[in-house]
C-alpha cells in the first residue's frame, strides 16, 4: 500500500443517495487517490470499483440495526491511518455532515493536527423525495423544509434517550413547511403520534419513501395519522425517509420512474468484487437490490516475460486470463502488446473473453457455442495445430489441453493468475443467505460462499440459486443443492436472463 512520507491526510466524502450516478467528481477523483477507504453499508453498488487495486478497503458500517464499528474505533482507524502517511477515504452515505457524524470526524482530526477535507454528498432528505416525485418546497404548499432524525426511540438507554430529548416536537408540529424524517422505520408510531399530539393535524398528507433513488424505490403515501400501519402493512424497510406536509399529495401526480421487473427483489452477487458490480448494476437497472457478497478474489502470478512467437493456437479461458496474459507480455524487453499475437490463431472461451480481448485489441478467431472448455475443445477439433498456449488460472480443468495433445499438437499451460476465497464485509453474507437470488457464476464462488455462510444448510427454502452454467450447478450439486435456473448462456447477459424469467415465473428445466 502506497504511503506519503510525514503525516497523511482524510477526506471526507458523501457517497450519495444509492444512484451512483449521483457521486461528483471530487469525490470519485478522492476514491481514486486514496490508500485507505473506510467505507459503510449505504454506499451504491460500483462506487468502490473505483479506488487503485492496492487500497485497503475496511468496512465500518452497521448492518440493519445489528453490531455496528463503534464510531470511537472509527474515528481511531481515521488517526492510524493518516498518522502513516496515508490519504484516507471515509466513504459514507448521503452527506457527511448531514446526519453522517462527519463533523464528529472533523474535529477529531482537527484535535489530531491531522488535514482534512470535506467533499459534499448529496442528502437522502432531498434526493429520495425527488425521485419520488415529491418537491421539499413548491410555491403554495412549502416555502421551508426540515431535516430531523427519527431515531426517536425512548427505553433503550444510551443516545436513543438523547435523541429523544433533543427533539422538540412542539416546535416541529408548528413549524411552517415539510418534516423529512431520516432513519425512521421504526419509530414511525412515536413520530406521528407526538406531532398529532403536539398539533400537526392528522389528516396532512405523509409519504415514506424506501430505497430512496435506488431502482428498487417505492413510495407509500397515506396521511400522518395512518401512516404509520401503511408502511407496516407494507413491510417498508431501511434504508427508508419520511415525508410529512402538503407536498407528500404530490407523490401520485409528479412521480417519474417507471416500474422495473425485478423491483421489490434482492439478488446477492457472489462473484470476485472487481466484476461483481456489473452484474450488480444490470440486476440494480431492472429494479433488484444488489447485494454484493464478493466470496472469491483473482490474484494476479507473476511470471517470466512471454514471447509468443512459437504459438500457432493461442486460447484464452477467462478474461482474467486475458489480463494476464497481456501483463505477461508487457512484461517483455521492449514491450510486447497485441502485435505480438499476429502469428497465431487466437480461441476464446466465451462473450466475456472474447470482449476483454477486443478490449485490447484482438479479434478471436475461434468461439465455441456454449462457455464451457468441453466446447472449445469441440470448436478445435480436426484443426491443424501444431503448438498451441494455453492461458488459464490455476484451477482450471485439463480438459483443452488433454484434448489439443490428443489431436497431435505440442501444448503448453500457463498460470496467469488464482482464485483465493475473499472475506465479505460483516453481516454481508448473512444479508445474502436472506436473498430471494443468489447468484454463482463459477465452481469456486459455490465452495467458498457456502464454506463463508457456514454450510449449505445455511441456504433458506426461500431463497432461489442461480447457475451460469454446467460445471457450477456441478458443484452446487456436490454440495447438496440443486439450483432453481441455469443460465441459458454462460455469461452475465445470461444470469441476468435466468433471473428475469424466473421471476417472471418462466419455467425451466431445472425449475
Amino acid at each position: 500500500m502506497a504511503a506519503e512520507s510525514g503525516p497523511g491526510r482524510v477526506i471526507l466524502v458523501g457517497a450519495g443517495p444509492g444512484d451512483p450516478g449521483l457521486v461528483g467528481a471530487r469525490a470519485r477523483e478522492a476514491i481514486a487517490e486514496a490508500d485507505t477507504i473506510l467505507y459503510d453499508r449505504l454506499v451504491g453498488p460500483g462506487l468502490l470499483d473505483g479506488a487503485r487495486p492496492d487500497a485497503e478497503l475496511v468496512y465500518v458500517g452497521k448492518q440493519g440495526g445489528g453490531a455496528a464499528v463503534p464510531q470511537e474505533r472509527t474515528e481511531e482507524m481515521l488517526l492510524e491511518h493518516a498518522r502513516a502517511g496515508r490519504v484516507v477515504v471515509r466513504l459514507k452515505g448521503g452527506d457527511p455532515f448531514v446526519f453522517g457524524r462527519g463533523g464528529e470526524e472533523a474535529l477529531t482530526l482537527r484535535a489530531a493536527g491531522i488535514p482534512f477535507e470535506v467533499v459534499p454528498g448529496v442528502t437522502a432528505g432531498l434526493a429520495a423525495p425527488a425521485y419520488a416525485g415529491i418537491p421539499v418546497t413548491h410555491r403554495g404548499l412549502s416555502t421551508a423544509v426540515a431535516l430531523v432524525t427519527g431515531h426517536t426511540r425512548r427505553g433503550t438507554g444510551g443516545d436513543d434517550d438523547a435523541h429523544e430529548a433533543e427533539i422538540d416536537w412542539a416546535a416541529l408540529a408548528a413549524f411552517p413547511g415539510t418534516l423529512v424524517f431520516y432513519m425512521g422505520v421504526s419509530a414511525l408510531p412515536v413520530i406521528s403520534e407526538r406531532l398529532i399530539a403536539a398539533g400537526r393535524p392528522a389528516s396532512e398528507p405523509a409519504a415514506i419513501v424506501e430505497a430512496g433513488t435506488l431502482p428498487g424505490q417505492r413510495t407509500v403515501v397515506a396521511t400522518l395519522e395512518t401512516i404509520a400501519e401503511e408502511a407496516r402493512r407494507e413491510q417498508v424497510r431501511a434504508p427508508s425517509v419520511t415525508v410529512i406536509g402538503a407536498v407528500a399529495a404530490l407523490a401520485g401526480e409528479l412521480g417519474w420512474r417507471a416500474p422495473q421487473p425485478l423491483a421489490g427483489r434482492t439478488v446477492a452477487v457472489t462473484r470476485a468484487r472487481a466484476q461483481a458490480s456489473g452484474l450488480a448494476r444490470r440486476l440494480a437497472a431492472l429494479g433488484a437490490r444488489a447485494i454484493e457478497a464478493p466470496a472469491i478474489r483473482v490474484r494476479p502470478l507473476a511470471g517470466p516475460a512471454l514471447d509468443p512467437a512459437p504459438y500457432d493456437l493461442v486460447c484464452v479461458t477467462s478474461a482474467n486470463g486475458v489480463a494476464g496474459l497481456f501483463e505477461r507480455l508487457a512484461a517483455a524487453d521492449p514491450p510486447r502488446d497485441a502485435r505480438a499475437l499476429a502469428g497465431a490463431r487466437v480461441a476464446a472461451i466465451g462473450p466475456a473473453t472474447v470482449e476483454a480481448l477486443a478490449a485490447r485489441g484482438v479479434l478471436a478467431d475461434v468461439v465455441p457455442e456454449r462457455a464451457v472448455a468441453e466446447s472449445l475443445a469441440a470448436a478445435l477439433e480436426g484443426a491443424a495445430v501444431r503448438r498451441a498456449l494455453v492461458v488459464r488460472g490455476t484451477q482450471a480443468r485439463d480438459v483443452l489441453p488433454e484434448a489439443l495433445a490428443a489431436g497431435g499438437a505440442e501444448v503448453d499451460t500457463l498460470d496467469v493468475y488464482e482464485t483465493v476465497p475473499e472475506a465479505a464485509p460483516p453481516g454481508v453474507v448473512e444479508e445474502a443467505l436472506e436473498a430471494d437470488y443468489i447468484t454463482f457464476t463459477s465452481s469456486s464462488t459455490v465452495r467458498y460462499f457456502l464454506d463463508a455462510a457456514g454450510g449449505p444448510e445455511r441456504i433458506g427454502s426461500r431463497t432461489r440459486l442461480v447457475s451460469i452454467g454446467p460445471l457450477t450447478t456441478e458443484a452446487l450439486r456436490e454440495r447438496g443443492l440443486e439450483p432453481h435456473v441455469e443460465a441459458a448462456t454462460h455469461d452475465v447477459e445470461g444470469i441476468v436472463a435466468a433471473v428475469l424469467d424466473d421471476a417472471a415465473g418462466v419455467p425451466s428445466e431445472h425449475s
